[in-house]
């Protein structure tokens, strides 16, 4: 046990909260049981280090493990509960839970078992908690943490603080908005950088861009190896077709995509392609686009095929499609607060009502003239006018 108390002092000492991410004023984080779900490498366990250092004077009140820790291969979570509730310890922060055996099951356990504790944990974006037991999530406050906005990405690189947008005012005055940020800030040298390399925290850590590639690259192995036969009855040659189904998306343009076509490069057959995306989208690699009449939940082929984020398709593939940079970016800024979907017309269909057209600096109105509530979001633009509004700009939504 000596190893779990020096592996959290040792954590704790390093970690830094000079910025808090956008999640972090939004938790409730006096409810007993709270949940903060998430891609690797958004930041999810910064965020229980920075409350503890934040919230407690006395950081022995609190406790800090990673249940991937070797320690539980021959101990249990409920073992270092109960040691760590009768020495004073009053509230538990879980991280990597989906990697613990029978984990809910076990949380709902401590939960019950003992009343005065608080418990904090943080799981893979691939948890299905609302789903898979309704007596957990009864007592269960749920969060998902994205990764950096454009605005978190200025503020924590100590370039510039920004307020945050609502969609609403950047549809209505977006002109007056980029023109204040623009007076001050050469805005789109480091919107080029942020697009490349700046999606996930770790970029600090990087000394280079093939670095911060090379770790993305990482992530996605440990998720494909391990996340996901962590949650899901799966075989491992059905993992390595994921990893082939993502170097072979991250070649192509968004589109609708030729499910024969897929499966045929990837030996498979329509329902295990079908499952693979869907696994990929809720792992936050993809972004499975349907119509409004369609959901995930239907398994159903998606009406056209996103990256998550545009740091991973650039991790993926060199040189990257353009298109599919700028559709993957505008979506996941949008996403974390808007319903986005496939339009009849157009490139994205926003909270049921706003068609958006996405391009570069010259994109025109063309293909969405007649269509009311409908936009261009275009790249490599400072300003916009009228309904012609630059990309970064979205990127200061959260």
């Amino acid at each position: 046990m000596d190893a779990l108390f020096l592996a959290y002092n040792r954590r704790l000492e390093e970690t830094n909260c000079d910025y808090l991410r956008y999640l972090y004023s939004q938790i409730e984080w006096n409810e007993r049981l709270i949940g903060i779900k998430g891609a690797r490498g958004v930041g999810k366990t910064t965020m229980l280090l920075q409350h503890i250092k934040q919230a407690f004077s006395d950081t022995a009140k609190a406790f800090y493990v990673s249940l991937d820790h070797i320690w539980f291969s021959t101990h249990t979570l409920l073992e270092l509960t109960e040691y760590l509730y009768t020495h004073g310890v009053t509230h538990l922060f879980l991280d990597e839970v989906h990697r613990y055996p029978n984990w809910i099951k076990t949380v709902k356990n401590i939960y019950d078992s003992y009343p005065n504790l608080h418990i904090v944990f943080t799981g893979s974006s691939l948890l299905e908690i609302d789903n898979a037991e309704a007596d957990l999530s009864r007592r269960l406050r749920t969060y998902h943490l994205e990764g950096l906005s454009f605005r978190e990405y200025l503020a924590i690189s100590h370039i510039a603080n920004l307020d945050t947008l609502t969609f609403e005012d950047i549809l209505a005055h977006h002109q007056q908005i980029a023109t204040s940020i623009c007076s001050k800030l050469k805005i789109l040298p480091h919107f080029e950088r942020y697009v490349q390399q700046g999606f996930y925290p770790f970029h600090l850590e990087t000394t280079s861009t093939a670095s911060y590639y090379e770790r993305i690259q990482n992530v996605i192995t440990t998720v494909i190896e391990n996340d996901i036969p962590a949650v899901e009855n799966i075989e491992y040659e059905t993992l390595q077709k994921a990893k082939r189904l993502l170097a072979l998306l991250a070649q192509m343009k968004p589109f609708t995509p030729n499910i024969s076509s897929l499966c045929d490069a990837l030996a498979t057959t329509r329902n295990q392609l079908i499952r693979l995306l869907s696994l990929l989208h809720r792992a936050a690699f993809l972004r499975l686009l349907y119509t409004e009449r369609k959901d995930l939940k239907a398994l159903g082929k998606p009406e056209k095929i996103l990256f998550n984020n545009p740091n991973l398709m650039q991790a993926l593939a060199s040189p990257a499609d353009t298109g599919t940079i700028r559709e993957s970016l505008f979506a996941a800024m949008l996403s974390q607060s808007h319903a986005v979907n496939y339009p009849k017309q157009g490139d994205l269909l926003v909270d049921g009502k706003y068609t958006f057209e996405v391009g570069g600096k010259n994109k025109g109105f063309g293909q969405i003239k007649d269509i009311p509530d409908s936009y261009v979001v275009a790249d490599e633009i400072e300003i916009g006018f009228g309904n012609k509004i630059p990309l970064w700009l979205f990127g200061m939504l959260y």
